[in-house]
């Protein structure tokens, strides 16, 4: 007798499979970006590097601060190439790596004569912060932004900016951490002091700060995974196309760097982080500014102390709303659609921007900063979504690491423009403490920064303008039998 087979079980759809928790990924994110958004406290370590270092001129302590955030855009490109071939994980591991050992071989900087090798001493420091550390943050940043995009198609205004948050806040965090190690200060949040914190320097701060995030990157970079093919969240369906040819609308680079769209989204971007970074990367010395100049010289140290205290705080007051600013506005975007809310962010920001020169009480100069930051943030969430709208998400990676070369150009010209308008007004003598607790004189010099905030203000109103010209490209045409 012969017996039949049973029947084989049938596979279940691909769907169907069971995938990880996605918030998983948003927290993999947030750990990493967090991390790389302490590239923002780069106003804090000024001061001191002018200190150990006399020969350097406002424009030479701004160089590093250009040069990572020029080097950290460029690095997205190849950065997001490689994800999207290798996956998120690996290439974000490498990147908080490479960060992480840029930032412990700046410990070496002071190694430098301070006088007769302070030229050897800047570059480097530019090799290493500078280059190494913004390969590293260029190569981290895309891959959580473009893991969260796939995972979160119904979310995607929303999910941006809480990918990019934790970029905002990393300064909040990091500033007086990095503040505390420098002087021996305590680590203070909001004014608040938390805990003591050892005098180390400027230069072993670098050393310590990259191990920090060396590890914290890597671990973060475990949770990144891509969704598999053909996953869609629990209730959301794509939007359909109309009924015709079938559109292709995932653009390969080449074809959209060939869209007018791509150069509009461009320059309005470059606009905003031209305003954005210049206030980020300079906030405390311009505070610092603001403040001593009406005081009479010499500034006892207490005063000066006080002071850099208030620069600090403003920068992490200036973090928080940045990293506000990535949610509510990718937010706002879902529901206002985002050309509206790109226009009402550029129009804020340069308001802010020509107001924030008459703004020299310490409560006015934090309120005009903090708008400058949450509209920054905001283009960091909106431009990653609106090039995932336009353009699809099957190139995601590198189109937005095209797409983020403005930001980069933006990180140069924006804090240029504040050294190269800079007018010099006084060099006032202060007092601080050296190393051995003596009380040494040194000049603070006094800028005037009206001109750079009136350029970039201006910049920012030209781009709301720009902003309402936005359209969506026209879907690729598919040829007829051929695959899209």
């Amino acid at each position: 007798m012969t017996t039949m087979a049973a029947p084989r079980p049938q596979s279940a759809p691909a769907t169907a499979a069971p995938v990880m928790n996605r918030w998983l990924v948003v927290l993999g994110a947030l750990v990493i970006q967090v991390s790389l958004g302490a590239v923002y406290i780069w106003s804090v370590f000024q001061t001191p590097l002018r200190e150990a270092f006399k020969g350097w001129t406002e424009t030479a302590v701004t160089l590093p601060a250009q040069i990572v955030l020029a080097t950290f855009a460029l690095a997205v490109i190849f950065g997001g190439r490689f994800q999207d071939r290798l996956g998120p994980r690996i290439v974000a591991t490498v990147g908080g790596v490479i960060l992480g050992l840029g930032l412990m071989l700046s410990y070496f900087t002071g190694s430098f004569a301070p006088d007769s090798a302070s030229h050897l001493a800047l570059i480097w420091l530019i090799a290493t912060f500078a280059v190494l550390g913004g390969i590293g943050i260029g190569a981290a940043y895309v891959c959580p932004i473009a893991t969260c995009v796939k995972w979160f198609p119904d979310k995607r205004g929303l999910i941006t900016g809480l990918a990019v948050a934790g970029f905002g806040a990393g300064a909040f965090f990091f500033g007086p951490l990095a503040t505390g190690l420098i002087r021996g200060v305590p680590y203070k949040l909001l004014g608040a002091s938390l805990f003591a914190l050892p005098e180390l320097g400027i230069f072993k701060t670098f050393l310590v700060l990259g191990v920090i995030f060396l590890v914290t990157i890597v671990l973060g970079a475990q949770l990144l995974r891509n969704p598999p093919a053909g996953y869609r969240p629990v209730g959301w369906s794509p939007p359909q196309t109309a009924a015709g040819v079938p559109a292709k609308v995932d653009f390969s680079p080449g074809q959209m760097l060939c869209t007018p769209q791509f150069w509009l989204l461009w320059i309005t971007y470059f606009a905003g982080c031209t305003a954005g970074l210049q206030v980020i990367m300079k906030a405390s010395p311009i505070w610092q500014t603001f403040a001593v100049a009406p005081l009479t010289p010499p500034v006892a140290e207490s005063t000066f102390m006080a002071i850099v205290g208030q620069g600090t705080m403003a920068v992490a007051i200036l973090a928080i709303f940045n990293s506000l600013g990535r949610i509510l506005w990718g937010k706002l975007s879902d529901n206002l659609g985002r050309k509206t809310t790109l226009v009402v962010m550029f129009l804020l920001c340069g308001v802010a921007m020509l107001a924030l020169n008459s703004m020299r009480e310490y409560a006015l100069y934090v309120t005009g900063v903090c708008v400058v930051g949450l509209c920054f943030g905001g283009y960091l969430a909106l431009f990653p979504a609106v090039t995932a709208d336009f353009y699809g998400t099957k190139h995601y990676g590198v189109n937005y690491g095209w797409m983020f070369t403005a930001y980069g150009a933006g990180g140069i010209f924006g804090p240029f423009l504040a050294a190269w308008l800079m007018r010099v007004s006084a060099q006032v003598p202060y007092f601080v403490k050296d190393a051995a607790g003596n009380s040494i004189q040194k000049t603070f010099t006094l800028g005037d920064y009206h001109l750079a905030f009136i350029t970039a203000g201006v910049m920012c109103l030209a781009a709301a303008v720009l902003a309402l010209l936005l359209r969506a490209p026209k879907p690729l045409q598919t040829a007829p039998g051929r695959a899209a």
